[in-house]
């Protein structure tokens, strides 16, 4: 790495003057410049073939090494050194001629300008004027502009005919984070490098260098700790560095990282969310408590759920090795456990309500309360059904044996109301066997107009005669749950208008006879007994069902006109088998 800032000699006094870690490790050659292999790459080919630019743009975001980039490039442009040919070369370790004052800014010939401060045409035409001299002593007279995109529109303006046509002992270097304000004419007259942000494995082995080099010690921990907190930039993980290692009077532990970057621990992390996922609200209140209490701050404890979350969603979606290297042993192993306990469809949801709540907590006036409310509503709203799912739980159950809408792979819901499909045959007999045809289309019940009543109105009443009938006026009152344990969790003894013995099986609730004749009671304004019966009677409607379902589809399959689209299409299927609709309707 590069040697200590030159001019960190002694102060007042014979002290030693302290140098920020960020300015004493900056790079001062391109064999010092970490995570910018790519753009070293392309210079160095550039200048052994001598074709060099007369505009460079490097764009990125803070901290990844823009200005420094910038010296170095003009450092390379004017090497001079006995022994070296006078030409431009990358390939240089030692100070040359001018490298001294490039790199302490202060050479004659290499001038630096901070457009945020110096946005006007006046200040670009005082570059321009400047430009028609030759260097003093340097090869090349080199302009480096910092935050190029704050100039003015006129400053642009100005700049662009010299930029185009600039005379040949002249070379501009811009920098900026913000490349889209940079004007198309200008970035069309430059070489651009976009530096990208550097990945995480690499600043740690970076910062455990300069740790030792300091005389620190340092846990992997962390400094990757540190590394996440950077976001790419080598500046601001060199900050946090220093802070760190002043903190820990040397030693850099990733409990005092936490504690001073307001950060909480990562295992009580994945213990929040397994809390608010049990649906364990005051647990999860306590430990989110806990947490507050030892310094995390609220927003940045949602923001650590949200990366947890999306861990977790990673490996469910690209298997066991799809962590990333940011990631520490005991991440990893949480977010491969949890990965197979929980599903997609709720990381999803858990995911866009932690984003809302990020938001919603970072402009709150009580930042702790706003995100015990966001653990509250996912504790309890997380694991609700997707629409999809009570489509299907409403549409696909209420009408099974209906005729969905048919599809391949990528066939949407159904579109079918089977639940309001009128029969046109007339009902069948009920016995022991009642619910052992359901493929037929279920009748909405017949309502029955009584005559008028002693007070003249119309009086409905509801004709139940199989047990059909009793599974479509649930579906019609909208009572999904009830008409779900009739269909899978009871076996049909026999049926009699106003009598019914079952049989509950496994998963039928407690009271499901006395619930069901207390319904149809209501609905039909007849009295109806439901009574449990000691055998089992008739297979559940809900197996006879999916049983036959499945045989028209296998035999759908095998049909000559759909088994060529099959094997055209492997992984298309085959959703459902409706019956075409008869000439006339």
């Amino acid at each position: 790495m590069a040697a200590d800032e030159t001019g960190t000699g002694t102060g007042d006094g014979g002290n030693e003057r302290y140098v920020v870690l960020a300015r004493k490790y900056r790079p001062e050659t391109f064999s010092d410049l970490i995570g910018q292999e790519a753009m070293v790459t392309t210079l160095k080919n550039a200048f052994k073939s001598n074709r060099i630019a007369q505009g460079y743009m490097l764009t990125g975001v803070r901290g990844v090494g823009k200005t420094t980039t910038a010296r170095i490039l003009a450092r390379a442009l004017n090497y001079e050194k006995e022994g070296f040919a006078d030409e431009p070369t990358v390939e240089f370790e030692d100070y040359g001629a001018h490298c001294k004052a490039i790199v302490q800014s202060s050479h004659p010939d290499v001038i630096e300008m901070d457009a945020a401060s110096n946005t006007s045409v006046d200040n670009v035409r005082e570059i321009i004027e400047s430009a028609r001299y030759r260097p003093l002593t340097a090869r090349y007279k080199v302009f480096i502009i910092d935050e190029v995109h704050m100039l003015s529109k006129g400053a642009f303006n100005a700049l662009l005919k010299t930029l185009e046509e600039p005379p040949e002992h002249v070379k501009f270097i811009f920098a900026t984070t913000e490349i889209r304000r940079v004007p198309v004419t200008v970035l069309s007259r430059c070489q651009r490098f976009d530096l990208r942000r550097v990945d995480v494995p690499v600043l740690v082995e970076h910062f455990a260098n300069i740790t030792q080099k300091e005389g620190a010690s340092a846990d992997e921990d962390a400094l990757r700790l540190i590394a996440r907190a950077a976001e790419g930039s080598v500046r601001d993980g060199l900050s946090i560095l220093d802070q760190a290692i002043a903190m820990g009077e040397g030693q850099v532990t990733i409990e005092r990282v936490r504690d001073m970057l307001g950060l909480a621990d990562r295992g009580r992390i994945y213990d929040l969310l397994e809390l608010m996922l049990g649906a364990k609200v005051a647990d999860a209140l306590g430990a989110f408590e806990a947490l507050h209490r030892d310094g995390a701050d609220p927003v940045q404890v949602l923001s650590d759920l949200s990366e947890a979350v999306h861990a977790i969603a990673r490996v469910q979606a690209a298997g066991a090795e799809a962590h990333t290297a940011a990631m520490s042993g005991e991440e990893r192993n949480r977010a491969i456990g949890l990965s197979e306990k929980l599903s997609v469809p709720l990381m999803a949801r858990v995911w866009q309500m932690l984003l809302k709540g990020i938001e919603e907590a970072g402009r709150a006036p009580n930042p702790v309360a706003a995100t015990e409310m966001v653990l509250i509503r996912i504790a309890y709203t997380g694991d609700l059904p997707t629409p999809d799912e009570i489509i299907k739980a409403i549409g696909g159950d209420a009408g099974r044996g209906a005729a969905p809408l048919a599809g391949g792979a990528g066939a949407g819901p159904s579109t079918s109301q089977p639940a309001q499909a009128v029969s046109h045959e007339a009902p069948r007999a009920s016995g022991r066997s009642g619910g052992a045809q359901p493929l037929q289309a279920i009748a909405q019940p017949a309502e029955v107009v009584e005559p008028h009543s002693a007070q003249g109105a119309m009086q409905r009443t509801v004709a139940l005669t199989t047990y059909e009938d009793v599974l479509a006026l649930c579906s019609q009152k909208r009572d999904v749950q009830l008409r779900m344990h009739l269909e899978d969790h009871v076996s049909l003894i026999s049926f009699q208008p106003g009598h019914i013995e079952v049989f509950p099986l496994e998963g039928a609730p407690k009271g499901l006879a006395g619930d069901l004749g207390r319904k149809l009671s209501e609905w039909t304004g007849e009295r109806w007994v439901v009574s449990v019966g000691r055998e089992m009677g008739a297979q559940p409607v809900g197996e006879v069902i999916r049983a036959e379902r499945q045989r028209r589809i296998n035999e759908a399959a095998k049909d000559p006109a759909v088994a060529p689209l099959l094997e055209a299409f492997p992984d298309a299927k085959i959703i459902d088998v409706s019956d075409a609709p008869e000439s006339g309707e």
